[in-house]
């Protein structure tokens, strides 16, 4: 096996920006600017007028280094590859050659600048693909960090260098024009002013310095108060704005008549600025930063200050935990170690909704000023808990944070965290409490909530008043309590401890009652519990690496699930429970099935799933994974096509699957190794020999046979029926359900014999000859295949007149009564035998009473017909008697 028998990869969501710098591209005949963002090894392009998606690259071998643009092309770099693609997603253009992975790439007019990391040079023509200068620098005395092509200087680039000189170069005679001696500091952003000559150049200790490169002279200097200058940006609608970013995500705004600070966005991004864009001759200001979001900002208030007009955003920090919400494959609510809660959608992107960050008091946290550090802003989130029900009316969504007892409230129909903070009185003063389990009830009017003091209380969501305690002292497990959750009918709370007990409570516990109903006791302590309502099954993870299956009406453990070798992390049911999907610190993903306890499908990732949950609908299984940003789909590929699912063995080899990326995959897999190994199944005849079996034919073949004089008589129409249309009267027909022309008695017309007998001359039927044709060889196949194939009529017909003629009656009889011999020899069509003895006695009873040979073949039918009766008898006694014992369990 080379790959997951049910899992296939679809794509990755919630993936916007990384550290790569953003680029714009203007289209002419869209009017409209173009945003690129580097993904890992794709680059998504969004249109700026409403900020969607417009197209996903495709895959590179490795993730992509640095980004460039132009009129016609988007230029990638991934290791010592170069790329150029067609309208984002077509590759046009690859350039080989680099021996080093390439960090700086420069479209200059027909041809492309490419820089790898050991200052290595290269032009190349776009179009032919050919190498036309090298230029080789050493690292240890000028290491490219930065380059640009200043305006109106032909075949001139300008070179910043780690060790803070630059250098302008001719590329057309490949000579260097002039050596900048620099200010002595690493140059980390070099960009072009307006004014020809002009260039900004960003050091790393913070200071700007405008520089007129033609007379070599610093015209004036800025220091920026937030470390080294990243990225640097100018407005072109005449306004004189310098932008620049840093890397502790500021942006600072400087008026370059004044040279001083204009304004500031403190904490425009949870990282660095890396990338910092004005869009040309727009108060349009694009940035995008490592916490995974693209921002656009527009410059339209009173005192010239910026405000964000549109946002894509994911996760800054790795999700902790990912459900679908509602009852269809259509949104994943996630929460992620950044404090925030999240909506994917896997239709469209522009679903995507935030729910805000955690913070203690929501007000003060969005006033002006504050920054990711500041205290208001709660732990991150570990566990949350929805429900669909209630959504309208109050918060329909509960949270638990990293180290805190206090539990939040949250609304997905206003896409904002609510006002009630659940904690109990007694934790007021109680740093050390700490909220470990939860679970909202499916009325979607109460949460249950588990401690790591071992209390467990119920809150009403609505109000935010605590309604009830469980346990002794209340106190319901010695230890943490380490999952918690209620059945759909709210009449029984089920609590698992770090103390290996599993207690049954009363949903409602009476003012004396504080023993739980039942209490289970595990192997191991308990790792965290997962519930299926609509089956009572819950799945609790031990500290052993290993799962149980609990049914909640028997209260019995019914399943035990060993093969995981770390931690387990999350479990999932699919939509029938017939599957447990469950994700390890192994890095495996393990699919077992329920019925017959085996396991079924496993595969191996880069990095430990941390949760996953399966869709609604069975057509997705969503995935998030350590230290990455992004929530993964896999396809469910039973959906759509037939897999052999067959038991794994403990020495097959696992395979390992890379991550779903953010274009959407087309499986080249051969789906014949699913399904090969499982050869198509025929039922036998007679599964055993020992067995009765009955026929396939259905009941109206031989139900009413005794009764067929009746059935006649009440069927007879009140008027002749018309008669239908005949056939010519040379195709004599086979009494059976389906007209059949009897051809018998045709032969070749080659045949010699000139005189041929023809059927109206003859008494025996069609049925008597084939019958009198087995007194040789006695095969009955074809007479019995031949009785299934008529209807009850015909077959009343054709045993009634076995006795027609005299001079073959008796041999007959005696055939037809040893292919009822013959039947129940076999114990096959069981019921069609007894029919036709019991219409053939009916008829021939008198005939056989006379002839002694036939009676004495009756006894013997008589003895078999006896030996199976009790055989029939003995089987279908016991099977009443098991069920008759499970209805009074």
């Amino acid at each position: 096996m080379v790959q997951s028998r049910i899992f296939v990869r679809n794509r990755a969501l919630g993936y916007v920006s990384n550290h790569i710098p953003v680029v714009t591209r203007y289209i002419q005949r869209r009017k409209e600017n173009l945003i690129v963002t580097c993904v890992g090894k794709e680059f998504h392009t969004y249109g700026c007028a409403h900020f969607t998606l417009l197209s996903v690259s495709g895959t590179h071998p490795d993730n992509i280094s640095c980004l460039a643009a132009d009129t016609y092309h988007i230029y990638t770099a991934a290791e010592n590859i170069v790329y150029a693609w067609r309208r984002g997603s077509e590759l046009k253009h690859t350039y080989k050659g680099h021996e080093h992975p390439v960090h700086i790439i420069l479209p200059f007019g027909p041809h492309l600048i490419t820089v790898d990391e050991s200052s290595t040079i290269k032009v190349w023509d776009i179009k032919t693909e050919e190498l036309i200068l090298e230029l080789n620098f050493s690292n240890a005395i000028f290491q490219v960090t930065t380059l640009i092509h200043p305006n109106t200087y032909m075949n001139k680039i300008l070179f910043g260098s780690q060790q803070g000189c630059l250098q302008l170069w001719n590329l057309k005679t490949t000579k260097m024009i002039y050596l900048f001696k620099g200010w002595n500091k690493p140059i980390t952003a070099l960009e072009q002013a307006p004014a020809v000559d002009v260039v900004a150049i960003g050091l790393s200790d913070g200071r700007i310095m405008i520089h007129n490169l033609k007379f070599d002279e610093t015209i004036f200097e800025l220091v920026q108060d937030w470390g080294a200058v990243i990225s640097i940006t100018f407005r072109s609608d005449d306004q004189p704005i310098m932008a620049t970013g840093s890397l502790e995500g500021h942006i600072v705004f400087w008026n370059l008549e004044q040279r001083k600070v204009e304004s500031q966005l403190i904490k425009a991004h949870f990282g660095a600025v890396t990338g910092l864009k004005y869009l040309p001759n727009e108060p349009l200001l694009v940035s995008s930063s490592p916490d995974n979001s693209l921002k656009l900002w527009i410059f339209d208030l009173a005192d010239g200050a910026g405000r964000l007009l549109k946002i894509r955003e994911g996760h800054s920090e790795p999700p902790t935990i990912v459900r679908f919400y509602g009852n269809n494959s259509d949104n994943i609510l996630t929460a992620g170690g950044d404090s925030s809660l999240r909506i994917f959608s896997t239709i469209t992107e522009t679903f995507n909704k935030s729910l805000g960050r955690a913070s203690f008091n929501r007000k003060a946290t969005k006033k002006k000023g504050r920054t990711v550090e500041d205290p208001l802003i709660m732990p991150p989130i570990i566990n949350i808990s929805a429900e669909k029900t209630r959504e309208k009316e109050w918060s329909n969504i509960v949270a638990s944070h990293s180290g805190l007892g206090m539990v939040t409230t949250w609304s997905y129909n206003l896409l904002k965290m609510g006002d009630h903070k659940l904690l109990p009185e007694r934790f007021r003063n109680n740093p050390n409490a700490t909220a470990t389990s939860l679970c909202l009830t499916k009325c979607g009017n109460f949460v249950v909530i588990g401690y790591n003091t071992g209390h467990v209380d119920r809150f009403n969501v609505q109000s935010g008043i605590h309604r009830a305690s469980y346990g002794n002292e209340q106190e319901a497990h010695k230890g943490p309590v380490r999952g918690v959750m209620v059945d759909a009918l709210n009449q029984t709370v089920i609590t698992a401890g770090r103390d290996g007990l599993v207690k049954f409570w009363d949903f409602k516990p009476k003012h004396n009652d504080t023993e739980p109903r039942t209490t289970m006791k595990l192997p191991e302590s308990v790792e965290w519990l997962r519930c299926h309502n609509e089956s009572s099954l819950i799945a609790v993870a031990l500290e052993d690496f290993t799962v149980v299956l609990i049914d909640l009406d028997t209260k019995k453990l019914v399943r035990h699930f060993r093969g995981h070798i770390g931690r387990l992390t999350d479990a999932t049911f699919n939509p029938d429970s017939r599957w447990l999907v469950t994700s390890s610190m192994d890095c495996t993903i393990r699919t077992w099935d329920i019925p017959s306890s085996h396991l079924i499908d496993v595969f191996q990732v880069p990095d430990a799933c941390m949760s996953l949950h399966f869709s609604p609908t069975g057509e997705f299984l969503a995935t998030a994974h350590m230290c990455n940003l992004g929530i993964y789909l896999w396809s469910n590929r039973t959906i759509y096509s037939h897999v052999s699912l067959k038991a794994i063995k403990e020495d097959d080899v696992i395979p390992i699957i890379n991550l779903p990326s953010s274009v959407v995959e087309v499986t080249e897999q051969n789906e014949e190794d699913l399904t090969s190994d499982e050869p198509e199944y025929v039922s036998p005849e007679q599964l055993d020999e020992n067995l009765i079996t009955m026929s396939a034919v259905a009941q109206s073949r031989w139900q009413n046979l005794l009764n067929i004089d009746i059935v006649k008589k009440r069927n007879k129409p009140k008027e002749p029926p018309k008669a239908p249309e005949k056939a010519p009267f040379f195709l004599p027909t086979i009494p059976s359900l389906d007209i059949k022309f009897d051809f018998s008695d045709v032969k070749n017309s080659t045949d010699a014999q000139r005189l041929q007998s023809h059927k109206d001359f003859e008494n025996l039927t069609a049925f008597g000859k084939l019958l009198s044709a087995t007194t040789s060889d006695e095969n009955f196949s074809e007479i019995i295949n031949r009785l299934k194939s008529m209807g009850p009529s015909s077959i009343d017909f054709e045993i009634q007149s076995l006795s027609t003629v005299e001079n073959t009656a008796k041999v007959l009889l005696l055939q037809f009564m040893k292919v009822l011999y013959y039947m129940m020899e076999r114990k096959t069509d069981f019921e069609l035998s007894q029919a036709y003895l019991a219409v053939f006695l009916k008829w021939h009873g008198p005939t056989i009473s006379e002839t002694k040979e036939l009676r004495n073949y009756l006894e013997k039918i008589e003895d078999l017909q006896s030996k199976n009766w009790f055989l029939l008898r003995e089987k279908l006694f016991y099977n009443l008697s098991v069920v008759q014992a499970l209805k009074k369990m």
